[in-house]
């Protein structure tokens, strides 16, 4: 049975709640009873809604990982449509134009993230406070999201298009540069969100291409 609007609505303010108190001061520095606060409610009161702290860094986490993979799938969707087969490519897969995927990758995630800056934060700092499970399996998640960076970088090297390098790293290069912007973005900062993505890109790129344009 669906749950009503007015519980998922007061689940979700109690997660928006909790995502910036844990990016403020940490989860483990968090209890119960400051969401409770933040929230103007009593502590029994919250938990009609969550049955504990840990299952709402849960409820945070899986939303940020689901919004960053649903995003770089759009991409990577978009991009083998795009497309055209080339059975003799050396991977032996649909050969993209390298730049425009990971330029929309690294826009993907950054848009991500400034639309929800409190659980991206939460997503890449705090997923290590979760049970061993979970963290097993957002470890497995984030390696695999990972992946669609390397698997794009890959072919770049594969085609030319980019400079010889180890895939992994530069995919863990990129995403640790995208993944400090939670710590800096302000939204009524200097620059907005796609000005900030330009930037982004144009440096992925120029790394990745280095003395070859």
């Amino acid at each position: 049975m669906p749950q009503p609007v007015v519980e998922i609505s007061r689940r979700r303010a109690i997660e928006d709640a909790a995502s910036e108190l844990f990016r403020a001061q940490g989860y483990a520095a968090t209890s119960i009873r400051d969401i409770a606060r933040a929230l103007d409610l009593q502590g029994p009161s919250l938990y009609a809604h969550v049955t504990s702290k840990a299952d709402v860094l849960w409820a945070i986490v899986d939303r940020a990982a689901t919004s960053f993979e649903n995003a770089a799938d759009g991409i990577v969707a978009d991009a083998v449509r795009a497309r055209i087969a080339d059975p003799t490519g050396p991977t032996g897969r649909i050969l993209p134009d390298a730049s425009t995927e990971l330029a929309g990758l690294v826009r993907a995630h950054i848009r991500v993230i400034t639309a929800d800056v409190g659980a991206a934060a939460v997503f890449v700092h705090e997923w290590r406070s979760l049970g061993e499970d979970r963290r097993r399996e957002v470890l497995a998640r984030r390696d695999a999201y990972e992946g669609r960076f390397r698997l794009v970088i890959a072919d770049g090297v594969a085609t030319g298009e980019f400079e010889m390098t180890d895939p992994a790293i530069a995919a863990t290069a990129i995403l640790s540069m995208l993944n400090a912007i939670p710590g800096w973005y302000d939204p009524a900062g200097r620059l907005g969100v796609d000005r900030i993505a330009d930037h982004f890109v144009d440096l992925s790129l120029r790394m990745l291409r280095g003395a070859i344009r």
